[in-house]
């Protein structure tokens, strides 16, 4: 039988990157699809379904999945708004049983941090942005096979503290919460595995334009937008993850 995965769509992506992928359930098919091979993994094991929580607020039914994967979002996980109270609801339902488990990306980390009780707001350390160092905890050395994993960031919200049941997987300077771990349960990572140069390019470039990034941050990051980043190998110990084979 296959691993069904679902993925919970919390953004639409810029357009060149809506064009390829068609959004970013798509980017995370491509990102499966690629750690699947690694783990030689075929990819028709693999059954993806796709739900759109931020417009029409669809939900899969737990009976049917094995795995839900929450993805990023330009939102504040801390909002108080309906379809983030209601992403925070599913997630706490997913959390009271113990046989579907939950993979959280960036904002999707940050949801199950709140659906964990722990708080979830703006950093005021500032923005991580494009290709940046994680030093890994001894567990996260553990599953990722390296002491240092690099990773794509896009972030300013952060979780501020681990809750008490996780294992801490990483950290950065200006981000102590950078991924959490309760075996068969929840794996997250506060970075964007799903990423690549042109995604982050396309963002880096909209945000600056926007006057969301100054020159500064915007030059610094695109400094090291090409850099050799590990999101292939993170997707596939999700798949590991899920497996039982960490």
């Amino acid at each position: 039988m296959p691993l069904r995965i679902a993925i919970l769509e919390c953004d639409t992506p810029l357009l060149n990157t809506r064009t390829r992928y068609g959004g970013y359930g798509g980017v995370f098919t491509a990102l499966l699809n690629a750690g699947a091979k690694t783990i030689s993994l075929d990819q028709n094991e693999l059954h993806i379904s796709i739900w759109d929580v931020l417009n029409t607020q669809a939900y899969p039914a737990l009976d049917d999945v094995d795995a839900v994967l929450i993805t990023g979002s330009k939102y504040d996980s801390f909002a108080d708004i309906p379809w983030i109270n209601r992403l925070v609801e599913f997630t706490q339902q997913v959390l009271a049983q113990d046989r579907v488990r939950i993979i959280g990306v960036c904002f999707g980390h940050q949801i199950v941090g709140r659906a964990m009780g722990v708080k979830v707001g703006r950093s005021n350390r500032g923005w991580e942005a494009s290709v940046c160092e994680v030093e890994l905890t001894a567990k996260g050395r553990e599953i990722f096979g390296k002491d240092t994993l690099s990773i794509n960031q896009m972030h300013k919200d952060i979780v501020f503290t681990y809750p008490p049941e996780v294992e801490p997987l990483g950290s950065s300077p200006r981000c102590e919460v950078q991924g959490m771990l309760i075996s068969k349960r929840v794996i997250t990572v506060q970075g964007h595995p799903e990423f690549n140069a042109e995604i982050v390019t396309e963002l880096l470039e909209a945000r600056h334009q926007q006057g969301i990034f100054d020159d500064k941050i915007y030059e610094d990051a695109m400094h090291r937008v090409g850099r050799e980043q590990d999101g292939v190998l993170v997707s596939g110990v999700f798949l590991k993850f899920l497996l039982d084979r960490l």
